[in-house]
């Protein structure tokens, strides 16, 4: 999670150590938050948690949450992002928030610059439920330009997008490709899901297929629902090689742990738990970003009915695996792709699931 925010090379206010962010600028200065602040965006996170879960105190917590929510860690997302290039806004009342991903802690993680797990979360009008597309990372996608005029302007993996320009190089490639406009954007450091995790005292994950991690300490998955604490848990989120469909199944084992994580901390009672509460806080607080305009609040009233039972989990249509010149990239399936974005513009819930569940 970052701590203070700063100015990167691409004209975003960016976080050190931010979730896939280029490293810090010359000049910056190193170190965590003040105290403090630290206390204040735990409390503010506490009266979150306690108006998703329903657990009362809405109104005493709400005002108060209103007046330290500009405290929360932001990165300005739209910034030099073109009005006239975007997508038109939702005229149903729908909200769609862009996640980025990034494991901090990967074995496997060679650098910063890149995003690692993109998430299109569309929330209907109505806030029954919610449904969470990935678009892969190596999709191959036309990447506008970078406002320095450096970069861009040609087809990449779409992650590529965020090395080159930033958050809002990243939000200009994902509407362009999608057609629906990004009303907000969210970074989750997974590294951080450890803590979270071990504070809710484990997740349920059932594994399709036993298989052993390819990183140390080589642990075996069984077949079947296992319960795994937060280092299991990241190590069996990050677990690709070993399946025909590579980074796929990748994708579905983050899928499981973000529903587990949502599921466990919905019925788990750690609201009841001072000593667990505090410490899902404070790993949730040291994971998360959001942009400038998100409101927490309202959003967390919005979807207080949301669990992961009424969440789906879809991939952004592809047509498989393939190779451009040296790289090996994701195809999107053009055709799908835009009757199924059609349906999350029209916020037809039963289009989208149904189409992003074809294969």
């Amino acid at each position: 999670m970052p701590h203070r925010e700063q100015t990167s090379e691409y004209g975003t206010e960016l976080s050190t150590g931010a979730v896939g962010s280029p490293e810090p600028t010359e000049g910056s200065t190193p170190g965590g938050p003040r105290p403090r602040r630290r206390w204040r965006r735990v409390l503010l996170i506490s009266l979150l948690v306690l108006v998703v879960l329903g657990a009362g105190g809405a109104v005493a917590g709400g005002l108060y949450l209103r007046s330290v929510e500009s405290d929360i860690e932001r990165v300005d997302a739209f910034g030099g992002v073109p009005e006239e290039s975007r997508p038109q806004p939702a005229v149903t009342g729908a909200t769609n928030i862009m996640i980025l991903g990034s494991d901090s802690r990967d074995p496997e993680r060679t650098t910063g610059s890149r995003t690692d797990t993109i998430i299109l979360a569309h929330l209907p009008k109505d806030r029954s439920s919610a449904q969470l597309i990935s678009i892969p990372r190596d999709t191959w996608v036309p990447v506008p330009k970078s406002k320095d005029g450096n970069h861009g302007g040609r087809d990449a993996k779409v992650n590529a997008a965020y090395a080159w320009g930033g958050i809002p190089l990243m939000v200009q490639t994902v509407e362009s490709f999608t057609g629906v406009r990004v009303d907000h954007v969210a970074l989750i450091d997974f590294g951080g899901f450890k803590e979270i995790i071990d504070a809710l005292g484990g997740i349920e994950i059932d594994s399709e297929k036993s298989f052993t991690s390819i990183h140390e300490p080589f642990r075996t998955f069984k077949q079947g629902v296992q319960r795994m604490d937060g280092e299991t848990a990241l190590d069996y989120s990050r677990q690709r090689k070993q399946f025909a469909d590579g980074d796929f199944a990748r994708i579905r084992h983050q899928q499981q742990v973000i529903r587990a994580i949502i599921d466990k901390a919905s019925s788990g009672g750690i609201i009841t738990n001072p000593v667990k509460l505090n410490d899902f806080l404070k790993a949730t607080s040291n994971s998360v970003s959001v942009d400038r305009d998100l409101s927490l609040l309202d959003m967390a009233t919005q979807l207080r009915g949301v669990r992961g039972g009424n969440m789906t989990f879809l991939t952004s249509p592809t047509k498989g695996t393939g190779q451009v010149g040296s790289e090996s990239v994701v195809f999107a399936d053009k055709a799908r792709v835009k009757t199924f974005y059609d349906a999350v513009r029209r916020d037809s819930v039963g289009e989208i699931v149904s189409l992003g569940s074809k294969k």
